[in-house]
């Protein structure tokens, strides 16, 4: 329309964008269009009879009433968007001082709750988490378990070891994966309780969440040592509940699985294997050891503590207790049984999967320098 094409030119002339930014175009949007409605009325009846500007002849308002449209901008221009001060509490509580304070509880104690922050202060709780959120960019995180917290020195050797893999790694990508050989023991009980999220159920809508009572693990259960490569599993075993893995016991793991290597993977054995395990006790004993030796395999070194560099703890293991998760076996036999048909069933990229997964572990474990890795590191 003419008149709102007249409002935005005196809109642009005068500066009034910069009047819109400090919150006055709504004052007058509403002063100015009220006075050019009650001022165009009577004016466009005598637009007929009257001359006036170029520019009152298109409008309907002449020379003189856009001169009074300026004045009233000028006025409105001069409002202060200030308020006066007065005594008392401020209405707005986002203010500099209060982010300081709430930045120094937190500081002080970092389990504070929001509501404690609300008591000491006298904060409104709303006030306090958009502080909180938008100001600090605080969020509150549950602890994360780890197998041990780690000292600076054990950091700067798991560091130190995943380098050294990794150069051995990257030398040679396919000669690394076929001399590669991993061994690692894992429990397989009568009973393992499903998971959380393997529990989880599709559901319409508005429907309640399902709901499962809280079981644990059975008291049974058969300790199982695996030994595999990137061709599948070389060497199994099992060892009823009571039974534990001594340095001689596993000496003779040892000179086993060299006999079944000699038979499984004919003419690899040439090859100097490179055998990697983690640091338990009896794997590090001197009979242990000797046998490694007298096999003419080459000790993959593995960091202290770190399960997350294990591809038998990251990769094999998870996927055999999910397999037995929410069945009930009556004896371990049928635990023997179940978990032996497992290993049968995996194909080959499963085993090489899980082996290439180290070279990305190593990466991440010297990039971020932390205790363990987990699924929040986006492995």
């Amino acid at each position: 329309m003419s008149i709102e094409r007249v409002r935005n030119n005196l809109y642009e002339e005068l500066g009034m964008r910069k009047l819109c930014a400090r919150g006055i175009r709504p004052i007058l949007c509403g002063e100015l269009s009220r006075w050019m409605r009650h001022r165009s009325t009577s004016t466009l009846q005598k637009s007929n009879s009257s001359r006036g500007s170029e520019r009152g002849q298109e409008t309907g308002i002449s020379k003189m009433e856009t001169n009074e449209i300026r004045t009233v901008i000028k006025y409105l221009w001069r409002i202060s968007t200030e308020e006066e001060h007065r005594p008392g509490r401020p209405v707005e509580s986002i203010i500099q001082e209060n982010i300081d304070k709430i930045l120094d509880l937190v500081m002080l104690d970092r389990r504070m709750t929001v509501r404690q922050i609300e008591e000491t202060l006298g904060i409104p709780k709303t006030i306090v988490d958009r502080i909180r959120r938008e100001h600090l960019g605080l969020r509150k995180l549950s602890v994360r378990w780890v197998p041990k917290l780690l000292t600076p020195d054990q950091k700067a050797v798991r560091r130190k070891l995943s380098s050294d893999n990794l150069a051995l790694f990257e030398a040679n990508l396919g000669e690394f994966v076929k001399r590669f050989l991993t061994m690692d023991e894992t429990w397989a009980n009568h009973f393992t309780p499903e998971s959380k999220k393997q529990f989880m159920q599709w559901r319409h809508s508005g429907s309640p969440p399902p709901k499962k009572a809280k079981t644990v693990p059975s008291a049974g259960n058969v300790m199982v040592p695996v030994f595999w490569d990137f061709e599948g599993v070389l060497f199994l075993d099992f060892l009823n509940k009571g039974q534990t893995i001594t340095g001689n016991y596993y000496a003779n793991f040892v000179k086993q699985l060299r006999d079944a290597f000699k038979e499984k993977r004919r003419g690899k054995l040439s090859r100097k294997i490179v055998y990697h395990q983690d640091n338990a006790p009896s794997y590090r004993s001197l009979q242990a050891m000797a046998a490694i030796y007298d096999s003419g395999f080459e000790l993959l070194p593995h960091a202290p503590y770190s399960p997350d560099l294990s591809p038998s703890d990251f990769h094999l293991f998870p996927h055999l207790k999910r397999s037995l998760s929410g069945i009930h076996f009556r004896s371990d036999e049928d635990v023997i049984d179940a978990v032996t048909s497992f290993f049968e069933t995996l194909e080959t990229s499963f085993f090489l999967e899980g082996i290439k997964a180290l070279e990305h572990r190593w990466k991440k474990c010297i990039d971020l320098k932390v205790d363990i890795l987990c699924r929040k590191n986006k492995l």
